[in-house]
This record gives structure tokens, C-alpha cells and sequence, in this order.
């Protein structure tokens, strides 16, 4: 009798992991559908998909939430960039020209995070009655932080330096955020008022 009353207790325990197992999987399923569905829009897929897929249960399907993702990851990213150029700036190995390209770039990048700033205040107040003006500014803040992020590069074009080269990369790569963060933002303007509700 002891012996039946285990093995039924080992069954219900069995059935409850598969079922749960089986939510786990679901759920993780639907997430990965959500973040795949909101970086279609995107230039660099996998890029997106990786940085914002902490998001995807949060996001869901709502273009205003993917586009917030997309502004909040990239203003990280840029933060980072901005401490490492100032890092390189204070540790006084670079000379001359590369000098003057850092302390351009340490400018530009600090004018980016006011702009990504900007847009993400913006994306937290979306307002059906001014959604069109504030599809405008984003799309003209976020563009700008893409010419500064290019303009940055430009300073140390055909430098061949492992450093330089280490911080082209870098650059690059939070230059290919900011052009997801500002698909993200269009595919909102896209889809238009009936995806905002006025706070």
C-alpha cells in the first residue's frame, strides 16, 4: 500500500514538471515570437533581437514599448561608448590629430545623449492629440544622433591603430542601435494613433 501511495506521489510530481515544463516553454516561445516580430523592422536583425530581448514579455506587441526599448538600450550603450572615449582621453596615449578627433567625439557623444534623452521623455508621454509633432521630433533627434555617431567616425578615418580600430568598432556597433531604435520609433509613426493611448 506504502509502495502504491509513492509511486502515485512520483506520478503527480512527474505530470506537474511536464506541465509546468510545458508552460515554461510556451511562454518562452511567445517571447521570442515578440521580440523576433518588433526587429523585423530593423536593419540589423540579430543585433536587436539580442539587445532587447530582456524586453519581450514587458513589450508584448506594443509598438510604443519597443520603440522606448529601443531609445533606452541605445542610451546605455552610448553612455558606455562616451566613458570610454573619456577614459582614452584622460589616459593621454593618443597624440596630435587622434587627440583632437577624441575630444570631438567625447562632444558629440555627450550632444547624443541629450537627443536619446529627449526622445525617450517624449516616448513616455505619447499623446494622441500631438502624435504626429512627436513623431516629427524623434525622428529628427534620433537622426542626429546617427550624424553625430558618424561624424565621430569620420575623425579617425584610414587610422589603422589596434586602438582606433577597437573604437571604430565600437562606435560602429552603437551606430547600428541607434538605426534600430529609430526603426522602432518609424514603425510607431507607421502604425499610427490607434496603438497610443493619452496618458
Amino acid at each position: 500500500m506504502i509502495i502504491i501511495a509513492r509511486f502515485m506521489l512520483l506520478l503527480a510530481l512527474f505530470f506537474s514538471f511536464l506541465t509546468n515544463t510545458g508552460r515554461e516553454v510556451f511562454a518562452k516561445g511567445e517571447s521570442d515570437n515578440n521580440v523576433k516580430e518588433a526587429c523585423k523592422v530593423t536593419r540589423y536583425q540579430n543585433l536587436c533581437m539580442h539587445s532587447l530581448a530582456q524586453f519581450s514579455n514587458i513589450a508584448g506587441r506594443s509598438p510604443s514599448k519597443w520603440a522606448r526599448a529601443g531609445v533606452s538600450v541605445t542610451i546605455g550603450e552610448v553612455k558606455n561608448v562616451r566613458a570610454y572615449l573619456a577614459k582614452l582621453k584622460s589616459s593621454g596615449r593618443m597624440r596630435g590629430r587622434n587627440r583632437i578627433a577624441l575630444s570631438d567625439c567625447t562632444e558629440t557623444f555627450s550632444d547624443a545623449i541629450d537627443e536619446l534623452h529627449k526622445s525617450l521623455g517624449v516616448l513616455r508621454k505619447l499623446s494622441k492629440s500631438t502624435f504626429s509633432t512627436q513623431m516629427g521630433d524623434l525622428n529628427t533627434w534620433i537622426s542626429a544622433v546617427l550624424t553625430d555617431e558618424d561624424t565621430c567616425l569620420d575623425g579617425f578615418e584610414e587610422q589603422t591603430q589596434r586602438q582606433i580600430k577597437l573604437l571604430r568598432n565600437r562606435i560602429q556597433k552603437v551606430s547600428y542601435m541607434t538605426s534600430n531604435a529609430l526603426a522602432l520609433v518609424n514603425k510607431l509613426a507607421t502604425t499610427g494613433l490607434g496603438s497610443v493611448a493619452d496618458p
